[in-house]
């Protein structure tokens, strides 16, 4: 196999699938990108056996071939050259070499007969939706997605299209976060897929480097998930198991409604929870008319006090949070200010964009 290419014509489609490669491998391969080279260009292709993702590169190729090299070897050599470096690349017999100007890489390869592969999808569903709608709903949500919890269905986003909405949902199970848009993607059939984490910090990062306005294709089964955008494919296996009923965790008896700035609330819980303690980041709020009151102390006896102008009429009310979980949503909302809605000391918040409902955070309260 032998083609030339631009640093870049090589670089993006790297970054692309880099993703998908674990750093710790007990299969030798699956540390590898697979290179095929055809007549109108090549692909390359890196997988964990859970998710695949391929990206294709349009080249006039000298040689046709395939073969798979150490993928974070092959990525860092290319992305050190300099910009406008034209690079060739070579391979035969077990070695792949790569050659751009003075500098000269001998690689280790591996065949690619031997490099795995996810199931083919059988008779999937086909959904087109545009980039932004899909971006737009994981960027609101994939924060409160777990990391590695025993209820394994928490370790990920849940998918929800029907004829109107698409919508996205995620909980650790001390927060949740749910976004939907209105949609004209009329599936055959409603959809409802869980998407593993690591799948949708990759989609999220395949998403960015699209234009919003163009179209994706999702297609589904009910054990895989195959998104296609532009020259690069993602397929995922999805999680099997229930979703917890999100619609029963949003407070919806809430009678308290606070309307502040989002950046200054970030601004001051940042500074506050400077002294709180390190281990459970516990925050206090207090409450009352025009005011806001944020305190934070620490087993070391240091405190922090900060305050805040906001619109509010009503009871006092002191209430505990996780400052991250706060810090999170705020750093997620694209609005000037927020809308938190309270009950009391022991019950959840109900965080909103100030105007829309179309995202909704429900962060749980901790005892201080």
């Amino acid at each position: 196999m032998k083609f030339s290419a631009q640093r870049d014509d090589l670089l993006h489609p790297l970054q692309q699938v880099i993703g998908a490669v674990e750093r710790r491998q007990t299969n030798p391969i699956m540390g590898n990108v697979l290179i095929n080279a055809g007549e109108n260009g090549f692909s390359l292709t890196a997988t964990d056996s859970e998710i695949e993702i391929r990206a294709e590169q349009a080249l006039i190729i000298d040689q046709p071939g395939a073969t798979t090299v150490p993928a974070r070897k092959f990525h860092d050599i290319i992305k050190s050259l300099p910009d406008g470096a034209n690079v060739t690349f070579e391979s035969s017999a077990a070695k792949a070499l790569v050659k751009s100007g003075r500098s000269r890489f001998t690689l280790a390869t591996l065949p690619a007969e031997n490099f795995p592969h996810v199931d083919a999808l059988v008779d999937p569903q086909k959904v087109r939706l545009p980039v932004e709608q899909l971006l737009r709903c994981i960027k609101a949500t994939a924060f409160s997605m777990a990391q590695q919890d025993v209820r394994f269905f928490l370790n990920g986003m849940l998918l929800e299209i029907s004829s109107e909405r698409l919508s996205c949902v995620a909980t650790d199970g001390h927060r949740l976060a749910h976004c939907q848009v209105a949609t004209e993607a009329s599936p055959d059939e409603p959809v409802r897929a869980i998407i593993p984490r690591k799948s949708v910090l990759e989609l999220q990062r395949m998403l960015d480097t699209r234009d919003a306005e163009s179209e994706l294709e999702l297609l589904l089964t009910s054990r895989q998930l195959q998104v296609r955008a532009g020259d690069v494919q993602l397929t995922t296996r999805l999680i099997d198991g229930r979703f917890p009923d999100y619609n029963r965790v949003i407070p919806m008896d809430s009678n308290k409604e606070v309307v502040v700035d989002c950046h200054s609330l970030r601004n001051c819980l940042a500074r506050a929870s400077i002294l709180s303690n390190e281990k459970y980041r516990g925050i206090r709020l207090a409450l009352e008319t025009g005011l806001l009151k944020v305190s934070s102390h620490n087993p070391e006896q240091e405190e922090a006090e900060d305050e805040l102008e906001v619109e509010y009429q009503g009871e006092s009310v002191e209430i505990g949070f996780n400052v991250n979980y706060l810090i999170d949503v705020l750093s997620t909302l694209e609005t000037e200010n927020a809308v938190i809605r309270l009950k009391d000391s022991a019950s959840s918040a109900l965080i909103s964009p100030d105007g829309s409902v179309d995202s909704r955070y429900v962060v749980m309260p901790m005892r201080l």
